[in-house]
């Protein structure tokens, strides 16, 4: 009997043009988490999604409870024990969660769905993540972040021997995420062989056993998590020392840009602070407090109930997010590929849309403009991609985010909304997209930036707004930033002057 319970051997998957996967060879034991980790493009997904069937390899044998395969099909791989969490979401929006955890196995009684029972087994398994969620709630009305715990909770509901996660905190904030590690931990202990995908590093050093690093397609590396740092995973990541730290501006005391009294709507309640110019203002709270709602409220998503917005001192109430773009204000959403961009479009259309009319001429899009302004925003923000006419499906997570940042300051906004803007982006990618926000501060540009990184959160903020359960609870300067008063805020609801 062989110790593992799932081995990759000599996987390699071609594409045309890209090898993907280059003879990669990896195992996995039983009760035991394994990190896998790599820059955007490393070949990480296409491993995991060639382990569970969804991708058939080019060449290599997949060896799972004993037995081998060439390749397996999503029925081979769930009938011998294997579940996963994709960091796309696989639920269906207009069903319930419980609906969405039952999906396929729906409990029946006689020809009839028992959807009370199928609730009470949502219920449960919510329980466990310790996650508040009403199992009757239809998936669309849920956050990104509760709709992540829905998609873990479907993969831990089907009892799977092995179980791959696929970047499953990077919506979650920090309770979330203790939640999220100590189901993780459970399921070591009963002997689940967990495959754990993320880009934060301090998740690894918590949870993992061993971590695997891949780079390009290629294997690099396989280390328990004794004999290995920060630092040297990260240096075995990107080829080369790379630290993870935050560029310095000074502080900003410009003049006020945009101001909240009051506001209510869209689920926040009586919200009130100021942004200012060149300042990065920074929106923490837990998963649910509203702070994507906020956002939507400023970009013209969603309507204003009371209270008062003004942009430059004069009243602000967009109606629409054009209303919203024509004032000078800018969104670059949490999903990027379901709200940021256009994936069967190019990297051109996408950087474009959004600055058609000034491209124009008599209602024809010139074509040579078009050009000379996607060329100009592939340099100035570092794409890589082989061309302006590639799709952007193709490229990786922090190339992709570049392209709707892009898209947005083409249209030289005085405030960009940047919510989550490093979620699922490596190591590398992100420090690009924090110098870029800081450069695009230290122009004069206004930033407000959700993140539910702490360290992202206050490594990046000149001030942050603290929200919990729709209200602003707490407004720290940067002398006073601390993890602790930004939880303590966010969980306890504690309110201090503004």
């Amino acid at each position: 009997m062989s110790e593992f319970i799932l081995e990759m051997q000599k996987i390699t998957k071609l594409y045309p043009g890209v090898k993907a996967l280059d003879n990669v060879t990896l195992q996995f034991r039983p009760g035991e988490v394994h990190a896998l980790v790599g820059e955007n493009g490393a070949g990480k997904s296409t491993l995991i999604k060639t382990a569970s069937g969804a991708i058939e390899p080019t060449g290599g044998r997949i060896v799972v409870g004993g037995c081998s395969h060439p390749a397996l099909t999503p029925t081979e791989s769930a009938e011998n024990g294997s579940a996963v969490g994709y960091q796309e979401f696989t639920l269906v929006p207009v069903m319930t969660a419980a609906a969405n955890i039952c999906l396929g196995k729906y409990i029946r009684r006689g020809p009839f769905c028992d959807f009370r029972a199928m609730n009470r087994q949502a219920a449960a398994l919510f329980k466990r993540l310790n996650i508040d969620i009403d199992p009757e709630a239809e998936v669309s009305t849920l956050t990104t972040g509760y709709q992540q715990i829905v998609e873990i909770a479907k993969a831990v509901a089907s009892n799977p021997k092995i179980l791959i996660m696929d970047e499953p905190s990077a919506p979650l904030t920090t309770n979330e995420v203790d939640s999220m590690l100590d189901i993780v931990r459970m399921l070591k202990r009963e002997g689940v062989a967990v495959i754990y995908i993320t880009h934060r590093m301090d998740e690894i050093f918590q949870i993992a056993d061993r971590v695997s690093v891949l780079r390009d397609g290629q294997y690099i590396a396989t280390k328990t998590i004794a004999e290995t740092n920060k630092e040297d995973l990260i240096r075995l990541l990107v080829g080369r020392s790379l630290k993870e730290t935050f560029p310095e501006r000074p502080a900003s005391d410009g003049e006020v840009v945009l101001e909240l009294d009051n506001v209510t709507g869209n689920g926040v309640k009586n919200v009130s602070f100021s942004l200012r110019k060149g300042e990065i203002l920074g929106l923490g709270g837990l998963v649910g407090a509203g702070r994507t709602e906020l956002a939507a409220l400023i970009f013209g998503n969603a309507e204003v109930r009371s209270g008062e917005m003004r942009l430059h001192g004069k009243p602000l109430r967009p109606k629409t997010p054009g209303d919203a773009i024509s004032r000078g204000i800018s969104l670059v959403p949490e999903d990027r590929k379901t709200q940021g961009l256009l994936l069967n479009m190019t990297v051109s259309e996408n950087i474009t849309v959004a600055s058609v009319r000034k491209l124009s001429n008599r209602s024809f899009l010139n074509a040579r403009s078009e050009e000379a302004f996607t060329q100009k925003q592939i340099d100035n923000l570092n794409i890589k991609t082989p061309s302006s006419r590639q799709l952007a499906r193709n490229l990786s997570g922090g190339n992709q985010q570049k392209v709707v940042l892009g898209k947005w300051l083409g249209t030289d906004p005085d405030i960009l909304i940047f919510d989550e803007p490093t979620r699922g982006i490596d190591v590398g990618a992100k420090q690009e997209i924090y110098r870029l926000m800081s450069a695009i501060a230290r122009s004069g540009k206004s930033i407000l930036m959700i993140s539910s990184e702490m360290e992202e959160l206050l490594g990046m903020s000149d001030r942050v707004v603290v929200l919990s359960k729709g209200r602003v609870t707490g407004i720290l300067d940067k002398a006073d930033f601390s993890q602790e008063k930004v939880m303590k805020y966010a969980v306890e609801g504690h309110n201090v002057a503004k």
